[in-house]
């Protein structure tokens, strides 16, 4: 939408002039790396995506004429009834790369209920060749069925209209759409018709998905891509990638890539980022308003949606959160501007993070199952709660920051015994189970399979005050417990199959599953290694007392679940052989030297400060 003077956005433009040589040089090598960094889908994958779209939409309307027919409507009514899928995210936004999912939103009539989605759909995808895994989530924020279908995942939401049928021309961003509809199908609505919003708002698409793309693939590589644990999601990075083309609407894609940097490190949050006036409309609902509304004002980085009703897309964004992406926002500043000047090269943008280096001490949440579509569950509802753990650990005095990873790691044990099976919950893993493979259970009776998903949280420590003496406790006893309970208030919580284990790890015995093939050794070569002791505190000695929890086992309420694994395959247990033995009570070695080769960022990394007795006690 142009604003009245002719621009758009809410700002005139910064400068409407076209790019210069070099910055068209720039770009040219943007996407020679972006090409390197294979982010690019093959043709053969782009027509499965369009084969499989087109299956669904087959699928979707003969789901709704089978619906209309039980609830009494005649053929020809039944077949008039319609049903649509619409597309939205990275593959509407056209920034999608090879193995992503596909955010899907099924439309359907006024006599098909969001119970029929659950129920007949669901099972109908179950039945539907070529689909490998159905798990629906119906009491999700964004209530959500996660599907694959000949290799291509897709996550399916569901709105329904009120509408006798949906034609085949239905224009999505029609305001009066929303009309008598529930809060839910607002919200499933709302996704496609921010993303048509967003392409309707900025100046050059091809320009803003060249940049998005280069955006995109910096925020994952450095672990700040992640709506769940409190950074920012696919929607709110191309929101700000948008405002940017709108600030320089004749820009090339480096050009535009190079003033991100620049805005985004000097933005005066929380000053909104918005990509045309927020407007009124039909509904009685609540519109962003930090004027009005206490919590709007609580937002840190508000990144405001332009579709109605405009909603905040950073609700999730914490005080850790927030301080990681400024501290990213001047790496990637610092970056780009080595590259327009020919100091150096785009790759550099794209280094991986080094989130398991940084810190000396991690927060492990183990959530465990021995049902693979429970895990899927279970796993999503403790994903979703870990950003409560992050905001109790905040209040912590001696904690300076703690820093949530954004996935989970997924691994499968084969256990020959309850005791084995017991251990693993706990997240204490025999060596035997964590080298046992599946094909040496194979027809033996009793195997019990363990699945598990393990979070990490990195513990960032305020440095010792010059004046202190003795050691110092960090309890962490609260926000763990309050973390057990908030799990277990999920209503389909079940003690005996869900289970869940908070931990705390050195950097030292973290998983080896978290670290790329070799990149553990290359970090650790030439450093010294501690080894822990029994149970004494030396001068340099860190005691970290962990009450035994693990009996005790939890559950949530399921928010949207970011992507489900698929079936794991009989090697997953593999990646974690050398997942370390942790008691309830276990001596930490502090050492100075034992430092890991590229960390980088924060100033006071834990692990390289001077050696400073700690006691960390947590408990259930």
């Amino acid at each position: 939408m142009s604003s009245g003077a002719g621009y758009l956005g809410v700002t005139p433009p910064i400068s409407t002039s076209e790019s210069s040589p070099r910055e068209k040089e720039v770009t040219a090598t943007l996407m020679e790396e972006l090409r390197r960094q294979g982010i690019f889908e093959s043709e053969e994958e782009s027509k499965r995506r369009e084969i499989v779209l087109g299956r669904l939409a087959a699928l979707v309307k003969k789901f709704v004429r089978r619906v209309s027919l039980a609830r009494g409507l005649s053929e020809s009514a039944a077949n008039a009834a319609g049903g649509k899928i619409y597309t939205f995210g990275s593959y509407r936004l056209g920034v999608h790369g090879p193995g992503t999912d596909i955010d899907t939103l099924c439309v359907v009539p006024r006599h098909v209920t969001r119970e029929d989605f659950f129920t007949v759909l669901e099972e109908m995808l179950r039945e539907m060749e070529g689909v490998t895994v159905v798990s629906g989530v119906p009491e999700a924020y964004v209530p959500i069925i996660t599907t694959e279908i000949s290799g291509i995942p897709i996550d399916l939401l569901f709105a329904q209209l009120s509408l006798p049928s949906i034609p085949e021309d239905l224009d999505l961003q029609d305001d009066n759409l929303l009309k008598n509809l529930d809060d839910k199908s607002v919200r499933s609505l709302n996704g496609s018709r921010v993303i048509n919003e967003i392409l309707r708002l900025v100046p050059n698409v091809d320009v803003f998905r060249d940049a998005l793309r280069c955006i995109k693939l910096w925020a994952q590589r450095r672990a700040i891509y992640s709506n769940v644990t409190g950074f920012l999601g696919g929607v709110a990075w191309a929101m700000l990638v948008a405002r940017v083309c709108q600030l320089y609407p004749n820009a090339v894609a480096g050009a535009v890539v190079s003033r991100f940097f620049v805005i985004m490190d000097k933005w005066a949050w929380p000053q909104p980022v918005l990509l045309k006036p927020i407007e009124d409309g039909p509904l009685q609902v609540r519109v962003w308003n930090p004027k009005l509304y206490p919590q709007d004002r609580a937002h840190r980085m508000p990144i405001i949606t332009p579709a109605y009703p405009s909603m905040c897309a950073t609700h999730n964004v914490m005080e850790s959160t927030h301080q990681i992406m400024k501290e990213e926002f001047q790496r990637g500043c610092n970056i780009v501007d080595q590259v327009m000047k020919g100091e150096a090269e785009w790759s550099a943008l794209f280094v991986k993070h080094d989130f398991f280096h940084r810190y000396r001490f991690y927060l492990q949440i183990i959530a465990s199952s021995p049902n693979f579509d429970i895990q899927n569950k279970w796993s999503g509802t403790v994903e979703s709660k870990v950003r409560q753990l992050v905001m109790r650990l905040e209040f912590i005095d001696a904690l300076k920051l703690a820093h949530p990873f954004i996935k989970g790691f997924d691994a499968v044990y084969y256990c020959l015994s309850e005791e084995e099976s017991r251990a693993v919950s706990r997240g204490e893993i025999p060596d035997a189970v964590a080298k046992r493979k599946q094909e040496e259970v194979a027809g033996k009776d009793g195997v019990i399979t363990m699945y598990t998903t393990s979070y990490f949280i990195g513990l960032s420590i305020k440095p010792k005050e010059a004046n202190a003496t003795g050691p110092r406790k960090l309890d962490i006893s609260y926000p763990t417990a309050e973390f057990y309970k908030m799990v277990k208030m999920w209503d389909k919580y079940d003690e005996s199959s869900m289970h869940i284990v908070v931990r705390h790890i050195k950097h030292t015995a973290l998983p080896d599953y978290v670290f790329e093939p070799g990149e553990r050794d290359v970090a650790a070569r030439g450093k010294k290694r501690t080894r822990s002791s029994k149970a004494s505190t030396g001068g340099d000695g860190v005691v970290s007392r962990l009450a035994d929890t693990s009996s005790k086992d939890s559950p949530a309420p399921a928010s949207k679940r970011s992507r489900t694994e698929s079936q794991p395959q009989s090697q997953s247990n593999s990646v974690a052989s050398s997942r370390p033995m942790v008691s309830p009570t276990q001596v930490l070695h502090a050492n100075s030297t034992d430092s890991r080769a590229g960390s980088t960022a924060l100033n006071d990394l834990p692990h390289t400060q001077a050696s400073d007795p700690l006691t960390i006690a947590a408990s259930a």
